[in-house]
Order: C-alpha cells, then sequence, then structure tokens
C-alpha cells in the first residue's frame, strides 16, 4: 500500500503521525511511505531520519494526499485540506466528528473512508484515545496551575500551597483515563482533590488507588453545582465516545464560581462538557467570561510532541500496519474493534452517535462491509 504522511498544519500542532522507526516497520512489510518535507521537525525527526528508514520525502501537502492510498494523520483536516481528501482514499487520524458539523459535511461529500482513532475499541476500552489522555489530563493539571497565577487572570493561588497555608481546591470531572490522570498530577502537587463520576464501581477502584488527598464524589447536578462554588481548578474530563459531552458546569453556574477560578476543559475537542468553553490554540489558549478564566486548547498534547508522538504512535502503529497489510475492508472484518473506528464510508455516515448529533442519515457499518 502507499502510504502518506502529511504535515500537521493545525495551529501550533507540532506531532507527526508516524516515527521514523514506524516508517521502517511498514517498509519491511512491503509498503511504500510518502513523508511531507519537516513533518516531523516538530517532534524532533528529520527529512533524513525518514529517509533513512526507507520514506520518500515529498515538498508539498498535495503530493502527499496526490498519492497516498493511505494518510495517517495526528489531527483531523482543517479547511484546507478538504479539496485535497480524494474518493475511496482512507484517513486514518484523530476525527471528533460530533464537534464539528463542517468537517463531517465535507468527508461526507469527499466519499473518503474515514477511520477514527477516538471510536476505536479493545476491550471494552479507547486504546488510541488512551494516550493521548493520559497527556492531556496531566497538562490540564500543568496549565490550570499556571492560568491560577495573578498575572495570567487566576486567583494567585499556589496548586499546593505551603506550611501554614492552605492548598488549592482542585473539581475533576469524569473519572476516565484523563480525569484519574489530571487527580494523580494534582494530588501529587500536594492540591486537595475531589474527582467525580456517575458510576459508583469507577469512584471505588478510584477511592483504592489514589493518594489520601483525593476525594470521589458521585456526580450529579447537585453535587457539581455545590463543590463548584468552592474550587479554584476545575478539570472537564467527560468522554462519550463518538458523542458531543453533556454540559456539566453551565453558563449561569459562573457567576457562583470564585473570581479568577480557572476552568480546563479537555473534552472541548469533543463539544467540551463546560457551557462557556469554546476550542482556543496554543497560541492564543485562554479568555475570561465573568471573571472565570476559560483554558479550551483543542489539541492540549501538541504543546509536548515528542512525548505525544511517542506515546500516539506506539497505539497506532500496530493498526496501521493492520490496514497496510489487509486493506481496511478485510481489516475491520477480521477486528471488531477496529470496525469500530469507522465512522464516515464513501458518503455514508456508519457511526450512528456522529449521524444522531446532526440530525443527519446513518448506514450500519455491517452493510458496507
Amino acid at each position: 500500500m502507499i502510504i502518506g504522511l502529511p504535515k500537521e498544519i493545525k495551529n501550533n500542532e507540532n506531532r507527526v503521525a508516524l516515527t521514523p522507526a514506524g516508517v521502517s516497520e511498514l517498509v519491511a512489510n512491503g509498503h511504500t511511505v510518502y513523508v511531507q518535507s519537516t513533518a516531523g521537525e516538530g517532534s524532533g525527526f528529520s527529512d533524513e531520519e525518514y529517509q533513512s528508514t526507507g520514506a520518500k520525502i515529498l515538498a508539498t501537502i498535495e503530493e502527499v494526499y496526490a498519492i497516498g492510498e493511505m494518510i495517517v494523520k495526528v489531527k483531523e483536516p482543517i479547511e484546507s485540506e478538504y479539496k485535497l481528501v480524494k474518493e475511496n482514499q482512507l484517513l486514518f487520524t484523530y476525527f471528533h466528528f460530533a464537534s464539528y458539523k463542517p468537517l463531517t459535511e465535507a468527508m461526507v461529500a469527499s466519499k473518503a473512508v474515514c477511520l477514527a482513532y477516538e471510536t476505536v475499541e479493545k476491550n471494552g476500552g479507547l486504546p488510541l484515545l488512551v494516550p493521548m489522555s493520559e497527556v492531556a489530563g496531566r497538562m490540564a493539571i500543568q496549565k490550570g496551575a499556571n492560568y491560577l497565577e495573578k498575572p495570567l487572570g487566576g486567583r494567585g493561588i499556589l496548586l499546593g500551597g505551603v506550611a501554614g497555608v492552605n492548598p488549592a481546591k482542585v473539581l475533576i470531572l469524569g473519572g476516565g483515563v484523563v480525569g484519574t490522570e489530571a487527580a494523580k498530577m494534582a494530588a501529587g502537587l500536594g492540591a486537595d482533590v475531589t474527582i467525580m463520576d456517575v458510576s459508583l464501581p469507577r469512584l471505588r477502584y478510584l477511592s483504592d488507588v489514589l493518594p489520601a488527598n483525593v476525594k470521589t464524589v458521585m456526580s450529579n447536578r447537585y453535587n457539581i453545582r455545590e463543590l463548584a462554588k468552592h474550587a479554584d481548578l476545575i478539570v472537564g474530563a467527560v468522554l462519550i465516545p463518538g458523542a458531543k459531552a453533556p454540559f456539566l458546569i453551565t453558563r449561569d453556574m459562573l457567576k457562583d464560581l470564585k473570581k479568577g477560578c480557572v476552568l480546563v476543559d479537555v473534552a472541548v475537542d469533543q463539544g467540551g462538557c463546560i457551557e462557556t468553553c469554546k476550542p482556543t490554540t496554543h497560541e492564543n489558549p485562554t479568555y475570561v467570561i465573568d471573571n472565570v478564566v476559560h483554558y479550551c486548547v483543542a489539541n492540549m498534547p501538541g504543546a509536548v510532541p515528542y512525548t505525544s508522538t511517542l506515546a500516539l504512535t506506539n497505539a497506532t502503529l500496530p493498526y496501521v500496519i493492520q490496514l497496510a497489510n489487509n486493506g481496511w475492508k478485510d481489516a475491520c472484518r477480521a477486528d471488531a474493534g477496529l470496525k469500530k473506528g469507522l465512522n464516515v464510508v464513501n458518503g455514508q455516515i456508519v457511526y450512528k452517535s456522529v449521524a444522531d448529533t446532526f440530525g443527519m442519515a446513518h448506514l450500519p457499518v455491517e452493510e458496507i462491509l
């Protein structure tokens, strides 16, 4: 198979979807890999390193899309890329369709095959979302602690406090991978942490494995509203696979939050769980509403591309090889979890949650396979 690796062009996105080591594996399996020049520079990989493992370098993104039977990316195509996507071309990347209807419509119109990292399943989990969720969860606390500083608009409170001064109160909404990693990080810095989830078994598990300065509380409207009033940092860490996250912090709640409270919505790339959050970039990461700082960068792991690229490709490469060796149809027939990654195929939405989000037509994926 001919595989194309374009350079990511989303604002301040420095990750790359394949490392030179990944290219080497694909070439060893008999495939041809075309890499856009400087695609790996943001993550610390030079064109020469790719060439040394068998890749062919192309100058432009247009050339990569034109030649690739499978395009492997990190983030969804942005508007300038829509016209480059070809009919029957396989795109393997994070899409988060439910957060942006124009992207969904563009990929439907392209008649490409869109296989989304974030909905691939294995043993009931989301293996291609886990590594970036780990990074984003830890970064949420790192960034939150930073923006709690007064010069950046925050309350002027040190996350861990000092002797004789209470630490900051951190509220984490969601006890999945993002929430768990955020809780670990916040607890390690000495914060007073509360993590919420709708699953009692999950809360029991978290209570057992997290440090003593992490409290677990059942997530419901009343509890969220009451705890939010006392929080210095609130992390939105809610995920519903393939669908938009519900709003847990609503617009009317902001008036009750502390002045200089910081909101970090890790779920923003799937629509967000904080009503007043809208996607921002690393270039302009925050804005303030009702004296509350909002940090809503949609590609948080892009700020630490070396770590993120290695963590992501450790997870994605086996699937890339599987798709290249067998073709997407046979690969998805053989692997029910990989089949769950199919979102849009040849002009049809085959992932029900995406279709339902926008009231669009849905075709069961079995009818295509």
